[in-house]
């Protein structure tokens, strides 16, 4: 009958010296050197490595922490936030879309939307990749019409007057757009700002005249403070969130009805993301905001009203809490519960 070799050694230090090797049916046995356990940060470095034989246990390295500079805000609940944006009621509706559809070529990329648009709210255009979002917030401020294979039915009205009859830049100024990644002029901070004011002016201002509206649309895009000390530094070299506050500004310092933004936090880190969600809640107040996002927590955090598109067609439009949680059209629920996208 086979004896299975023992691993219990009375003497562990002296297993492993030569002829030291207990016999059993299957040879010699090591028997590894009894050692404390220890992280890899607590071994003495004068410390011989084990011999390959020898089987070394560690230890779990410690826990590293991190420190931020204040305690962490935790998001409101769905119904928390959906009270907040039903106590404060919107204001005049700012632009009408009637039948809006869009072709580039023999391709439909919209087809006969009809929204709302007011003051004071946030409406998030979400779907899949090219069901026609982007080409329905470009087509507010004329900027499809670029494209030289594109048409336009419908009308597209802001505060009633049809945009059609009126000069781009006119439109342009009244209904502003940041895209998707940060766009600054190579030049300063101040003349980025400055550089819509200028173009609007018949006389062209000096920087002394022009400095109260770009410190005014600097902190409505909580960038002042940021920059305040150097307005004349180059913008390129401020970070990927700054450039896209800075874009902001630059979009704002003509008091636009209407701001649009094209997924304006795609390139940007959670952190500068934050910011520029609670600048979005802040500009509510003065305009209305239309933005596209693939994001469908961000179109929950910072939107009043949604509109899902598939496909070019509008398939349902509604609060952030009524399309969320209580979508009418199937497609819209399979879409919010990550079905497809």
């Amino acid at each position: 009958m086979s004896t299975y070799p023992t691993i219990l050694d009375t003497q562990p230090e002296a297993a492993n010296e030569p002829g030291h090797g207990r016999e059993g049916s299957f040879g010699p046995t090591l028997v590894p050197p009894a050692r404390p356990l220890a992280s890899v940060s607590t071994l003495n470095p004068e410390q011989p490595l084990a011999r390959p034989e020898e089987t070394v246990t560690v230890g779990v390295p410690p826990v590293r922490t991190i420190v931020v500079d204040r305690a962490p805000v935790p998001v409101a609940p769905p119904a928390a936030r959906e009270s907040i944006r039903l106590s404060s009621a919107p204001g005049p509706e700012r632009l009408t879309l009637e039948q809006v559809s869009v072709s580039y070529g023999p391709k439909q990329a919209v087809n006969s939307v009809s929204l709302p648009i007011h003051q004071g709210e946030v409406l998030a255009l979400i779907g899949p990749s090219g069901c026609g979002k982007t080409t329905l917030l470009r087509t507010l401020n004329r900027l499809t019409e670029l494209t030289p294979s594109s048409a336009r039915s419908g009308r597209v009205l802001i505060d009633g007057e049809d945009v059609d009859g009126m000069p781009d830049t006119r439109l342009r100024a009244r209904v502003a757009m940041v895209f998707q990644q940060p766009n600054p002029f190579p030049m300063s901070i101040f003349d980025n700002v400055a550089f819509a004011l200028r173009e609007q002016s018949r006389k062209r201002p000096n920087r002394r005249a022009l400095e109260p509206q770009v410190i005014d649309a600097l902190k409505r895009a909580a960038l002042y403070d940021e920059v305040c000390d150097d307005l004349s530094r180059p913008a390129l070299r401020l970070s990927g969130g700054q450039q896209q506050r800075l874009c902001i500004a630059r979009a704002i310092a003509l008091r636009p009805e209407v701001l649009l933004l094209d997924e304006p936090c795609s390139a940007l880190d959670p952190i500068s993301t934050g910011v520029i969600e609670d600048l979005i809640h802040e500009l509510r107040r003065d305009l209305a905001v239309v933005i596209v996002t693939h994001n469908l927590a961000q179109a929950r955090r910072v939107a009043d009203k949604v509109a899902f598109m598939y496909m070019g067609d509008l398939i349902e439009y509604g609060t952030t809490q009524q399309v969320f949680e209580e979508p009418r059209a199937t497609r819209t629920r399979d879409y919010v519960q990550g079905a497809f996208g």
